[in-house]
């Protein structure tokens, strides 16, 4: 009754329709997670049984409508140009390329506890590089909610209205992006550093985009190593972009303010530690440690916090 439901008001919109089954049991809300950059987000609505997202496929922009049927079958609509794409790609976004073959929790206490707590969480792969580029960007050096504040308010500015009846934004055009003055920026609270890399990296998106296509070639090296060639985009940002766009498992967020000190105090009890500390410890898990970093983030405790919080002045104001 449900399916009928939803197929009917797909056939009055006019969506194509897919059903499709994943390989392993999802947490929606845990694992979709990293794409949506801000509380609102205006390109996506994530819900324990429905996401719905819109972006830029090769063949134009779409928005994404996937329902749970049950803990591995979802059905799947889709609207605008790029539906087909968005439509035959919608299985890796919930997970369906996710492998669990060598990862061994059991080699610690606490990664065990977190996989034992988060089993459903996957290992996503959008398949664009855009979808992350530039809110990995705005992320660099900020604090979180700097970071969420300036992607809302770019999508709201130069955004467009996304295909279908549900009420998303479509990110801005990366040659937009690229084009546009530092001063635009900066009534979005973006500063000069941010804005440029920004601008660098949406003019060499195509290099970008191949990085990710061509992350499960035998002989293309690392993805890391490959999205680094980009000005603009170091160690910490190709770690992001590469988990979550090409579905890499093993890639780690060298540089992170927090991240380091949050898994050497879940994995030693240590309040602080280091980047090669943390990278030490997560060699047991090698070829999952990206996977290890996303579930200890979930449910270790936070380490202890020493001194006040720094006030911030957002850049806009300055």
């Amino acid at each position: 009754m449900q399916r009928a439901r939803l197929l009917d008001r797909c056939e009055q919109y006019g969506d194509v329709v897919h059903t499709f089954d994943v390989p392993l049991p999802i947490d929606l809300l845990r694992s979709l997670r990293p794409l949506v950059a801000s509380a609102n987000d205006p390109t996506i609505r994530l819900r324990p049984d429905r996401v719905v997202r819109t972006g830029r496929t090769p063949d134009g922009p779409a928005t994404l409508d996937v329902r749970r049927l049950g803990d591995q079958r979802f059905i799947a609509q889709a609207t605008g140009p790029g539906r087909d794409w968005a439509l035959d790609h919608a299985p890796e976004l919930l997970g369906a390329r996710d492998d669990l073959a060598g990862f061994d929790a059991s080699r610690h206490r606490m990664v065990a506890r977190a996989h034992h707590a988060r089993r459903g969480l996957r290992m996503v792969r959008s398949g664009r590089v855009e979808d992350v580029l530039v809110p990995t960007i705005l992320a660099q050096r900020v604090t979180s909610q700097e970071a969420a504040r300036s992607w809302t308010r770019l999508v709201a500015a130069w955004g467009e209205p996304a295909p279908g009846p549900i009420p998303l934004r479509l990110p801005p055009r990366p040659d937009e992006l690229a084009g546009r003055p530092y001063a635009d920026f900066h009534r979005l609270g973006v500063e000069r550093s941010r804005a440029e890399r920004i601008s660098s990296a949406c003019r060499h998106l195509d290099v970008l985009q191949d990085a990710i296509d061509r992350s499960r070639a035998p002989d293309a090296g690392t993805v890391v190593e490959r999205l680094t060639r980009v000005r603009g985009i170091g160690p910490w940002s190709a770690a992001l972009i590469a988990r979550t766009a090409a579905g890499d498992p093993d890639t780690v967020e060298v540089g992170d303010y927090n991240t380091k000190d949050h898994i050497v105090h879940a994995l030693t009890g240590r309040p602080r530690g280091s980047d090669e500390e943390m990278l030490e410890l997560l060699d047991t898990f090698a070829g999952h440690r990206g996977r290890v970093i996303r579930l200890l983030l979930s449910t270790a405790p936070r380490p202890p916090t020493f001194g006040p919080r720094r006030r911030v002045i957002p850049v806009d104001r300055l």
